[in-house]
C-alpha cells in the first residue's frame, strides 16, 4: 500500500479475470475489502440501447426529472391472495 493508499493487484490474481477493468466497486464486508470488477459502458453503447428501446432525449430528461423530485412513490397495494387461510374456531369452554 503507497503512501496514498493505494493497492497493487498481483499479476497471479488480475491474469485470472481476463480482460482486467480499468475500474473496481469496492466495499467493506466484515472487516475484509472486497473488490469487484466494473465494465464501463461507453455512451455509444448506451445511446444505442435507449434508441433500441425507443427512448428519447424528452424522455431521459423526464426520467431523471422524476427521480430528482422529492415526492413519496406510490406503493402498490397488497394483491388479494386467491385462497382464504382457515380461521381455527375456539371450542365453547376452552
Amino acid at each position: 500500500m503507497t503512501s496514498k493508499n493505494q493497492l497493487t493487484l498481483p499479476r497471479s490474481v488480475t491474469d485470472q479475470l481476463g480482460d482486467v477493468p480499468e475500474y473496481f466497486d469496492v466495499a467493506l464486508r466484515d472487516g475484509q475489502i472486497v473488490l469487484t470488477p466494473v465494465r464501463i459502458q461507453r455512451g455509444d453503447a448506451v445511446r444505442a440501447k435507449l434508441a433500441a428501446l425507443g427512448l428519447g432525449a424528452s424522455d431521459v430528461a423526464d426520467a431523471v426529472a422524476w427521480a430528482r423530485s422529492e415526492q413519496p412513490v406510490p406503493v402498490a397495494a397488497e394483491p388479494t391472495p386467491a385462497y382464504r387461510t382457515p380461521v381455527p374456531r375456539r371450542k365453547p369452554g376452552a
